[in-house]
């Protein structure tokens, strides 16, 4: 479980939107403290602002060992020639320690398809020939997937698949499409929270951007939810299905259902923490629940 070519990400992980409100002396300190604690993988989106690539750069240039990893980098962000030379820096800067997950996103392009944009963007990182020197490690990528054309693609191109605010019952379609030998990390959000109204209001806020945009709303029909269901801040049924929120004890359980339905790794997002504070307590926390002592046995 959790490894990418003899890179050994653990089966559990850290994805977070939190340095994005944090300066750069507290993100060093955060995620030297999240090394400590034993995590060997650490998942950043590119989304409010800090580009993905110097945003691994720097972070890898604060730890010794921990993995970092583009969750994502928008393709439209940057032409493919910049992603690729990059990351061939980063392997070579930080051997065996940086993934470069790609994604559809950046400057809309109307008119083209996300499948159609990600397979020509990675012909084009394919086809290039680049002057820099080339790295003793290899460059590792993954693609963000949960469509079933598009986990096909990830399983034709890189044999890796990153899916986002999905359910176990997905991770288990996602493993059958893959097969068995492709790498699937799965990010699923969780709230520490008991009081069934109040999780339920905070992971409905976390998901209002995501239940009303249209490839997230065909995925959650695809997946066997009702248009009222997803109308309206979304049932209870799907909020609780995409949120695991409750005690540690909970949340612990139901994040270990993505390893049982197929899941390599499970980068766990922490939600419910205001910008720019820390969900470092929460954090220790799951180190502790979540160690390879606990996990791996």
């Amino acid at each position: 479980m959790g490894g990418i070519d003899g890179m050994d990400l653990g089966t559990f992980g850290i994805y977070t939107f939190d340095f994005e409100h944090q300066p750069a002396a507290q993100m060093r300190e955060s995620i030297q403290e999240l090394e400590k604690q034993g995590w060997r993988a650490f998942w950043m989106p590119e989304l409010l602002g800090r580009e993905a690539l110097t945003h691994a750069g720097f972070l890898l240039s604060c730890t010794e060992r921990l993995h970092i990893v583009n969750a994502i980098a928008q393709i439209w962000s940057r032409e493919a020639r910049w992603t690729h030379g990059a990351a061939l820096l980063l392997a070579d800067a930080y051997p065996d320690r940086h993934v470069l997950g790609l994604g559809f996103g950046g400057q809309r392009r109307p008119g083209t398809k996300p499948l159609a944009a990600m397979s020509a963007y990675l012909d084009e990182m394919d086809a290039l020939e680049m002057l820099n020197p080339a790295p003793k490690a290899q460059v590792r990528r993954i693609l963000a997937a949960y469509g079933p054309k598009m986990l096909e693609l990830a399983r034709d191109r890189t044999a890796r698949a990153h899916t986002y605010h999905v359910t176990v019952a997905h991770t288990a379609q996602a493993r059958q499409i893959l097969g068995p030998a492709a790498f699937l990390a799965v990010e699923h959000a969780v709230l520490f929270e008991t009081d069934p109204a109040a999780a339920r209001a905070i992971a409905r806020q976390h998901l209002a951007p995501y239940l009303n945009s249209p490839y997230n709303r065909t995925k959650f029909r695809r997946l066997g939810y009702a248009q009222e269901e997803i109308d309206g801040g979304g049932s209870d049924r799907l909020i609780d299905d995409v949120v695991f929120w409750g005690d540690l004890d909970t949340i612990v359980g139901r994040l270990h259902d993505h390893v049982t339905a197929g899941a390599d790794h499970v980068a766990v997002q922490v939600i419910g923490i205001e910008p720019g504070q820390t969900a470092m307590p929460y954090w220790r926390e799951l180190a502790d629940a979540l160690s390879p002592a606990h996990v791996n046995a």
